[in-house]
């Protein structure tokens, strides 16, 4: 490789760690949170994971505005966030809490974006657990002012897939995934079949128009940060709609 294709390379990778060493910096939003028994926002969120207790996001989650939701390629992210700027609402040190996202903070541009349109557009806006709030701030308040920044996420086990759809489409959730969290694709392969690659059909849930039964799976997932995972023949050829099965992690 000569010096030029040697130069070129060095600035792009540059250009890469520039743009991740930002994402990783502290920002400035507001948070709220929604008032939960269990502790979790939602047992039907955006992203698709059902029920957050057995996905293991739990007590620590949180919905985006649709600014930062990016139509549910967030959805799996992990963020830092810390009360900021509000000497009656935020706790003493300003501590901070980690989320998982797991659901979209709709609009409502019937009410002032100061005041109950808190995930109009273009705000940035979380969307807390009752939990993950009380971790950073006084629960009486309505609003406070937070930085967040971007983390990596520490999950027990490897990447779990469950498997849903019908007889003439393939579906799959994608939980408990390391790294970013995110995934940004994903790929099966079947005994049978060459790599299929499968489009994102709402939040963490994937398909393909593909018939699989029978055939023992795989799986290739790749993060936002371009990383690469492949799981061979995790789900057997017995394998039933509404299974879960873990893979390798990032």
């Amino acid at each position: 490789m000569g010096f030029i294709q040697v130069a070129l390379c060095y600035l792009v990778l540059l250009r890469i760690g520039i743009i991740a060493a930002k994402e990783y910096e502290w920002k400035s939003a507001s948070a709220t949170y929604i008032k939960d028994s269990e502790g979790s926002i939602t047992t039907k969120g955006a992203c698709g994971y059902g029920n957050l207790h057995m996905k293991t996001y739990g007590k620590y989650s949180a919905g985006l505005s649709g600014m930062l939701f990016s139509r549910g390629r967030t959805c799996g992210g992990c963020f830092e966030i810390r009360c900021v700027d509000h000497i009656h609402w935020c706790l003493l040190g300003s501590p901070s809490v980690t989320v998982t996202i797991t659901d979209f903070c709709a609009p409502n541009y019937g009410l002032p974006d100061e005041y109950g349109g808190w995930c109009n557009f273009p705000r940035e806006h979380f969307e807390m657990s009752e939990t993950a709030f009380a971790g950073m701030a006084d629960k009486r308040a309505d609003v406070v002012p937070v930085q967040f920044r971007r983390v990596n996420c520490e999950r027990d086990g490897g990447v779990r897939f469950t498997l849903g759809g019908s007889s003439y489409f393939h579906q799959v959730l994608i939980t408990n995934v390391g790294l970013d969290g995110e995934i940004v694709a994903v790929k099966v392969k079947g005994s049978k079949t060459g790599w299929i690659p499968m489009g994102r059909n709402w939040g963490q849930n994937w398909q393909c128009n593909v018939i699989l039964l029978g055939q023992p799976l795989s799986f290739e997932v790749t993060s936002s940060s371009g990383k690469t995972v492949t799981s061979y023949n995790i789900a057997p050829p017995t394998w039933r709609f509404g299974q879960t099965y873990e893979g390798k992690q990032f």
